[in-house]
């Protein structure tokens, strides 16, 4: 059984949704035409890792971008209580990253395949154990209704992407992985107002979050980032390739 749907959009007044509507438009063309420069489409698939996808969903809301986030549920196994994206592991099923996103989106927050314009995939990550995570970026309407699966999810919330340029409350934590690369983790905390309630947005969901917020907006965020911003692209496929270079040799002198 699921939880009652959560609710984004509110009735308005029809020249208010007009209104709307054009800004929609103007914000989702400007956003589409960013992201598709930093599309790797397969690019990256034929690497020997398991592979996993989330869905970046992105929603329009008074004018402004927004992303939809999950919290895990407490009695998962890994990770409970986390916040991140809708995604899991790829399955016989899925033909490709981005039916896998689909997929979980669908099983975790009750969010139809059809309902999301699918805009790119964006660099992977490498998450701690060691699966290939393609970003699966997609607008959904801001009337989506999120129906929570009790089973995976226990609440559903929008962020403005902009926080990820201009947070709150952000501080940088130093990091190793089971490979021995070492790095900086963005973590943010989010407090929304409304519920009363803060999120922590840390870990390899900052990472896709941080990357989405500088390809749609371009400008500089108010902490340091490890990237060449003047070279974004080829700065995020050199981070990762790094990344999976001492993820490789990790495997290799295990074997």
């Amino acid at each position: 059984m699921r939880e009652s749907a959560v609710r984004w959009g509110v009735p308005k007044m029809a020249a208010a949704e007009r209104q709307d509507e054009l800004e929609r438009k103007g914000v989702k063309e400007t956003a589409r035409l960013r992201l598709r420069e930093f599309d790797v489409g397969d690019k990256f698939s034929r690497l020997p890792l398991a592979k996993a996808s989330v869905l970046l969903p992105l929603v329009v809301r008074e004018g402004r971008l927004h992303l939809l986030l999950t919290v895990r549920a407490m009695q998962l196994r890994r990770s409970p209580g986390e916040v991140c994206f809708p995604g899991g592991k790829r399955e016989a099923i899925d033909k490709d990253e981005i039916d896998t996103a689909l997929r979980e989106a669908k099983e975790e927050v009750g969010l139809q395949p059809e309902k999301v314009e699918v805009i790119c995939r964006l660099v992977p990550g490498i998450d701690k154990m060691n699966h290939l995570v393609t970003p699966v970026v997609g607008f959904i309407e801001d009337t989506f209704q999120a129906t929570p699966n009790p089973d995976e999810v226990s609440d559903v919330f929008l962020v403005p992407l902009e926080y990820f340029i201009k947070p709150l409350n952000y501080k940088a934590l130093p990091y190793t992985t089971s490979s021995g690369y070492s790095n900086w983790m963005h973590c943010f905390i989010y407090d929304d107002h409304e519920r009363k309630t803060s999120f922590k947005i840390w870990g390899l969901t900052a990472h896709f979050a941080v990357l989405l917020a500088l390809i749609i907006f371009g400008k500089r965020p108010t902490y340091e980032v490890d990237y060449d911003l003047d070279n974004l692209i080829s700065s995020a496929e050199n981070n990762f390739m790094n990344l999976y270079a001492a993820v490789y040799e990790r495997k290799k002198s295990n074997l």
